[in-house]
């Protein structure tokens, strides 16, 4: 089981299930219709997934990069939505 290390030092196991309703909240924030939401969600949380296999444990920023990469390539506007999100949060 693979943790994620988070900003403030404490740690959780892995839960694509947030970075799947992250992605799909950007998504619709960016105007996309819910089964394109849907669709972004479960591509990204599914390279997330892969790229996070065998590794014991994970920086929350590393997970953040990762995803606006992968969004970045599958709908512009959504990435802009998840970042700008985190850095107001």
């Amino acid at each position: 089981m693979t943790h994620i290390v988070k900003r403030k030092g404490h740690k959780q196991e892995f839960d694509e299930r947030k970075i799947y309703a992250s992605v799909y909240a950007a998504s619709l924030s960016a105007h996309a219709d819910k089964e394109e939401a849907e669709a972004v969600a479960n591509l990204v949380s599914r390279e997330i997934k892969k790229w996070i296999e065998g590794k014991v444990e994970v920086n929350s920023d590393e997970i953040f990069k990762k995803v606006s990469e992968e969004l970045m390539s599958l709908n512009k506007d959504a990435a802009f939505m998840y970042t700008t999100h985190r850095d107001v949060s």
